[in-house]
């Protein structure tokens, strides 16, 4: 008779290139979800040596925007959804190879940033409430869009939650943080931004533009993170990991 004994899978999440740093060293052996299936956010986290599962959530992204009081926490409320939602469903279906850590991670593009960023000049940037720029419905409504962004500032904001097993009740503990980064668009005359709309690259983009592509043609500069511009904030992803490590006993020890 074959024997009944189930042998897990082993988990490998780290690429031959993964520095060699206590955040990443942790993950060996461990079993890493990203809880996205942005090729962007893979993309990046492969750059720096990181292979997470692919789990795309499926949480339907409608969290009424009107019900924070601050704009910036509602891509982290949505990555923690995403997070969690990922994680109760691969513990319920796998219980004896739960995931060890499940990341959310949510970006959106605002219309301009809030008073006190230093990076911009007041008399250079109009302040007031911050609105969603969310993805463009048409081409049309792209290059309305665009026109709207030329020649000023928006904000990026990503928010990005870990989700990982803890001895107490629920099961799990979740932490989170976010990044923002300034996209200052040149002054683009209109012939180009209409190629650009009929390109059709930032149909699929909030705001309507894809720095890494063809839409950086439109932007004079970044202050801050390139990567969270893409889609996710790498060094600072990183950077909180290695803060979880110092800080909570229970980080990837269950």
């Amino acid at each position: 008779m074959g024997s009944n004994n189930i042998t897990l899978p082993e988990h490998n999440c780290l690429l031959p290139h993964a520095l060699r740093i206590p955040s990443l060293e942790k993950l060996v052996g461990k079993r890493v979800i990203l809880a996205s299936n942005s090729p962007r956010r893979k993309g990046i986290l492969q750059t720096f040596g990181l292979a997470p599962e692919i789990v795309p959530s499926t949480f339907d992204e409608t969290l009424p925007v009107s019900s924070f009081e601050d704009i910036h926490e509602y891509p982290v409320a949505t990555a923690t959804h995403k997070a969690v939602e990922v994680y109760e469903k691969l513990v319920q279906e796998h219980p004896d190879d739960a995931p060890d850590l499940v990341i959310g991670a949510d970006t959106v593009v605002l219309t301009h940033p809030m008073p006190g960023l230093s990076s911009v000049l007041a008399e250079d940037t109009p302040f007031g409430p911050q609105d969603l720029l969310e993805k463009p419905v048409s081409k049309e409504d792209n290059l309305r869009m665009l026109l709207d962004l030329n020649g000023g500032v928006c904000e990026v904001v990503t928010g990005i939650s870990l989700v990982y097993p803890v001895l107490e009740a629920p099961g799990y503990n979740i932490k989170s943080i976010e990044e923002r980064t300034l996209v200052h668009f040149a002054e683009n005359s209109r012939e180009l931004l209409q190629s650009y709309a009929e390109s059709g690259e930032g149909l699929d983009r909030a705001g309507g533009f894809a720095i890494q592509g063809l839409g950086g043609m439109l932007v004079r500069k970044v202050d801050g993170d390139y990567h969270n511009v893409v889609g996710f904030p790498a060094a600072s992803f990183f950077k909180f990991l290695d803060l979880l490590l110092e800080e909570e006993p229970d980080f990837l020890a269950v």
